[in-house]
């Protein structure tokens, strides 16, 4: 869900994956990495330079090519999250367990391979990079297996991954998870439920949390903090200055909820028809909501000093490229989504699913392009 984003913040007072978000900003301080603006050093990995996309009418017709320039790329299995790097991104399958790297008129590169179990909608739910990725290349992924729900570390040249946080629990629904850095020794980890509402209200438990994860090791278990109680099946995290948002969805309603720099957490937004929530990314704009049953964007407009939303949320984009599910902030001002239209519920199209540049929505609008 977060999706699932790659510029991190600090977060003032509130913040201090098995084998191999997105998310925020408000201002142009919280779209920049902890250090300097991450690349690949390996050649295969480079992204391709950036070229206008073509017109639907100039671009080149075939399996897996998308008549609309704004699809970065066709064909993929259902996807989970994503984190875009500056005209590239990292996109996960998530019941194949591939991390792909994909990019305007480029074939998607296999980056790595997870095993996960996919049943339900567990699997590969989400990654992000290593606050210091230009240096170590390091991933983190949020994954299923046979037994848990856990965090892992993947390295860039391979190798079995390394476990970071073990023993969440798992259940016939309620696995999915997101993660995000938010200083370079603190990682928030979002759990579903697995399933069990009472567990969420647990404090012994593990599922259903917002989790502050202190210098996260590679030993499965990393020391945790419960940031917010009560998650149902988890959507994204958003960092957007020293704000922390945060979607999830439960049997009554979906909901955006938000934690300040106070460690107060406060429900900024609940959606009674359960649309989907799913992955978030903070922009100029506000804040990009993935609605994966509803098959659209929303964008929730927060006061730019209290951080309240007033105003329902505008839906964007709907029914054009199905069930959203992923998204992530770009810096040229577009927001990239994932789509989820082979997963269960979905009616895909012969090019799903997809990677999709979406132009910043006009604030007051709705409809979006058909």
């Amino acid at each position: 869900m977060r999706s699932v984003g790659a510029r991190r913040v600090t977060v003032g007072l509130v913040c201090g994956a098995l084998l191999l978000s997105g998310c925020a900003r408000f201002d142009d301080s919280a779209s920049s990495p902890f250090t300097e603006e991450p690349t690949l050093d390996a050649a295969e990995l480079e992204p391709p330079k950036q070229r206008a996309p073509e017109s639907s009418t100039t671009r080149p017709s075939g399996p897996c090519i998308d008549p609309d320039p704004a699809v970065v790329v066709s064909c993929l299995d259902t996807t989970g999250g994503l984190v875009e790097l500056g005209g590239y991104a990292l996109v996960t399958e998530r019941r194949t367990g591939r991390i792909l790297k994909v990019a305007p008129e480029a074939p998607p590169v296999e980056v790595a391979r997870v095993d996960v179990d996919p049943a339900g909608d567990g699997g590969l739910s989400d990654i992000a990079i290593s606050p210091t990725y230009h240096e170590d290349g390091l991933l983190y992924a949020y994954v299923t297996t046979a037994s848990d729900n856990r965090v892992v570390r993947i390295a860039e040249g391979g190798g079995p991954p390394k476990p970071v946080l073990t023993g969440i629990p798992k259940g016939t629904t309620g696995n999915r998870g997101a993660i995000e850095w938010t200083s370079p020794d603190q990682m928030l980890v979002l759990t579903g439920n697995a399933g069990d509402p009472a567990a969420a209200a647990d404090p012994a438990s593990t599922a259903g949390k917002l989790l502050r994860v202190k210098n996260p090791t590679s030993n499965g278990n990393a020391p945790t903090e419960v940031a917010m109680s009560g998650i149902g099946s988890a959507g994204d995290i958003c960092l957007g200055g020293d704000q922390i948002w945060v979607t999830d969805r439960t049997p009554a309603l979906d909901r955006l909820q938000r934690i300040g720099p106070d460690g107060v957490a406060t429900t900024a937004w609940t959606w009674p028809d359960r649309p989907g929530v799913a992955g978030c990314a903070v922009t100029p704009e506000g804040i990009a909501i993935a609605l994966t049953d509803a098959k659209a964007l929303a964008m929730a407009t927060p006061d730019p000093t209290t951080y309240a939303v007033t105003a329902p949320p505008s839906v964007f984009f709907a029914n054009k490229y199905g069930r959203l599910l992923g998204a992530s902030p770009a810096m040229d001002g577009t927001i990239w989504v994932s789509t989820a239209n082979k997963s269960d519920g979905g009616q895909p199209t012969p090019n799903d699913d997809r990677v999709v540049r979406i132009p910043p929505p006009t604030a007051g609008g709705g409809g979006g392009p058909d």
